[in-house]
């Protein structure tokens, strides 16, 4: 199997080109055996490029547990660089499908004519308690108390193709992300788990992001976790609509558009090397 590694912001993951040889049998099997990062390639998961009936390409997602999730902000960016760069279609506006629908990307292109920055039409949040899904009151579900053991949260919930439960927190920390992380992504307040964002507000446009993500862990970015920070912010009246979010692997801008009410991302996507898997993929 040939495959890329890219990365978003740190976001990396293994990408296989589904136009020029066949998808893998079993997808989710090959995204815990890839992600391994002892034993394996190294990736926060999988992600297949593939034809499409109805956009440029289509983007199937895989979890580095095997389970498949219906968008990824910082993968999304590397697909349209990978398209674009190897010749898969050459527009500068490339449309994506994905399982949260057909979303639309700008490349922006660098010196070497090859696209170093992506900019992602990641389209309208969605607020109602159940479309993010969680049955926790209020749509939207803003200043939510979450009760995980002995501990109480106040949350706001946001959907963008996948569910987000943010909190604002005076500092981000360890036990914040890995101990509490873990059990509110696996809450039965969420029927299909969530992604977890601990955000520190440093300024109305500028804040601190870590993200506990559902079925990989902490992670280096989260593109939609980033959204669903700003669409939070906004809600919470603790941001402004247009926001640089801080992460690990580097900064994300985003912009909750008052017109349209979509959600704009704009972040890197880099190549960094590309090879042949040589193990069973079963």
């Amino acid at each position: 199997m040939r495959f890329v590694k890219m990365h978003g912001a740190g976001n990396d993951y293994v990408y296989v080109d589904c136009f020029s040889q066949p998808q893998p049998e079993n997808p989710a099997r090959v995204a815990k055996l890839v992600s391994d990062r002892h034993f394996g390639i190294g990736s926060d998961g999988l992600i297949l490029i593939c034809p499409s009936q109805v956009a440029d390409v289509r983007m199937r997602m895989f979890n580095a547990d095997g389970s498949e999730a219906q968008m990824c902000g910082n993968g999304i960016r590397c697909v349209a660089k990978y398209v674009y760069d190897h010749g898969l279609c050459r527009q500068e506006q490339i449309r994506v499908e994905t399982g949260a629908g057909v979303l639309t990307l700008q490349v922006q292109v660098g010196e070497d004519g090859k696209v170093a920055r992506v900019r992602v039409d990641m389209g309208p949040p969605r607020l109602q308690a159940q479309q993010i899904p969680t049955t926790l009151p209020g749509d939207p579900v803003v200043h939510a108390p979450l009760k995980v053991e002995d501990r109480t949260f106040e949350v706001t919930c946001v959907s963008m193709g996948n569910p987000h439960c943010v909190i604002f927190v005076p500092q981000i920390t360890d036990e914040l992300v890995h101990h509490w992380g873990p059990k509110i992504e696996h809450h039965e307040a969420f029927p299909q788990r969530v992604n977890v964002e601990f955000v520190e507000v440093l300024s109305p446009d500028r804040v601190r992001v870590r993200v506990w993500e559902r079925g990989t862990g902490e992670t280096l970015a989260c593109g939609t976790g980033a959204c669903a920070v700003c669409v939070a912010g906004v809600l919470t009246q603790r941001t402004h609509r247009d926001l640089v979010a801080l992460l690990p692997g580097g900064e994300l801008l985003l912009s909750w558009n008052a017109q349209d009410d979509h959600v704009y991302m704009t972040g890197p996507a880099v190549e960094v090397f590309e090879g042949t898997w040589l193990l069973p993929l079963e």
